[in-house]
């Protein structure tokens, strides 16, 4: 008897060797295909800020403020690095212990133990941690559209440094660091709570606080140079492969489906936004196809893990229309200066995005069915993930300002403004 039982345990023992063993080693090994593909999608997420974003902001703010707004996103790219190297992204994606329902540890401070060796799934961490970042780079980059042509160059180092661990990590953390969010079933894939509204609330607040620009009602603002803007919302629209198709963090069918919504949300979004300016107007805009692009962007970052190409279409004709609803329409009734619409655009188009994953996900797709599979409280939960996003970086994103306010002043004096902060700030001048 006990001859049988020694018999069976190391037959157990054998087939646990040659089977669960193999298979338990291949699941922590390193994937090349899998790190290829993540360094390229690194590469292209840079790329959507440095120079994606500086071009498409730098064209639209009027001449004589186009260096300080290109230089906005070139000083945050080289401040949320350091930045996140040294805290933010162990606040965003490590284990917070009792806190860590909403805030992440000290355990990767300053990238502590993280060799090139050390892995997160099947690439490595080091890896994983750049392309993190490019994100933590870009959101608040966002938030600059909103107080072009007013903000001291200074006031915009503390306050995107303050807002990048304050406000960015804590809200990263929620969705993607196992936070509470994620705990509710959030469905974000890449970021349109965690990017695209928080960035567009914080600067809706930043626009609030600062007040409008000096001229706002009678002066012309029209872009100096749609060259530039449009040259880079194409550079974002590329890029934008790498943000959602590598936010399956893999190279496999999530993200080949990622990618295949992704462009097609925008060319439908691009089209309706053209499509319905040109019957408003009497003629189609390279300014609206471009803005119209980016809504489609935005609007299918939170669904592109989520949903099917049919899916997409709908969500990129609605952010089409919606988002230029809000430029054109809510914008100028309420009265606020939101210099590049990032709060019309990205805080708009996130929430529609955000709310549409839950009506239009598939589990076929993703795992998680939405509204038009039956799960109906799909909606009521990424409502949940919407508001939360929303109070968070309102809250902190006006303390913030209040505080630099007091202590050195947000705004250029008004002759400084009217000159152009080109000249003023950095002492140089497009000729």
């Amino acid at each position: 008897m006990n001859s049988n039982i020694v018999k069976r345990i190391a037959g157990a023992a054998l087939l646990a060797f040659f089977f669960a063993g193999p298979a338990a080693a291949q699941e922590a090994k390193l994937d090349p295909g899998d790190t290829a593909w993540m360094l390229t999608s690194t590469a292209l997420v840079l790329m959507m800020t440095i120079p994606g974003l500086a071009l498409f902001y730098g064209g639209m703010v009027r001449k004589k403020n186009v260096l300080a707004t290109v230089m906005q996103s070139f000083a945050i790219t080289c401040l949320v690095t350091v930045l996140w190297m040294i805290i933010g992204y162990s606040l965003a994606f490590t284990d917070g212990g009792s806190m860590t329902t909403y805030i992440g540890g000290l355990s990767r401070f300053f990238l502590a133990d993280m060799g090139k060796d050390t892995l997160k799934g099947t690439i490595p961490e080091s890896v994983f941690m750049c392309f993190q970042m490019t994100f933590a780079i870009i959101t608040p980059a966002l938030i600059a559209g909103s107080f072009a042509d007013r903000m001291k160059f200074s006031a915009m180092m503390w306050f995107i440094g303050l807002w990048s661990l304050l406000v960015y990590s804590p809200i990263a953390h929620w969705v993607w660091g196992g936070g509470f969010l994620a705990g509710l079933g959030v469905l974000d894939f890449a970021g349109g709570t965690v990017v695209h509204i928080n960035a567009g609330i914080a600067g809706l607040v930043s626009a609030l606080v600062l007040g409008r620009r000096v001229g706002y009602h009678v002066e012309h603002m029209a872009p100096h140079n749609l060259v530039l803007s449009l040259t880079g919302a194409s550079l974002l629209w590329v890029g934008w492969f790498g943000f959602n198709a590598g936010s399956a963090v893999a190279s496999n069918g999530s993200a080949g489906m990622a990618m295949a919504v992704t462009q097609i949300a925008t060319a439908a979004a691009g089209l309706a936004w053209m499509t319905a300016e040109w019957v408003v107007h009497g003629r189609p805009s390279v300014l609206g196809i471009i803005s119209g692009a980016v809504a489609g962007l935005v609007a299918i970052t939170p669904a592109s893990g989520y949903v099917d190409p049919a899916g997409a279409l709908v969500i990129g004709i609605a952010a089409g229309l919606l988002c230029l609803w809000a430029v054109t329409w809510l914008k100028p009734r309420l009265g606020y200066d939101d210099a590049l619409d990032a709060f019309g655009v990205h805080a708009v188009g996130g929430f529609l995005g955000a709310i549409l994953t839950g009506v239009f996900a598939r589990a076929a797709i993703g795992g998680t069915p939405g509204l038009i599979e039956g799960h109906t409280v799909q909606v009521w939960i990424q409502f949940l993930g919407t508001l939360a996003t929303f109070l968070w970086s309102g809250v902190i994103s006006f303390i913030i300002l209040k505080v630099i306010d007091a202590a050195i002043g947000l705004r250029v004096t008004k002759e400084v403004e009217i000159e152009g902060l080109d000249i003023n700030l950095h002492g140089e001048v497009v000729p």
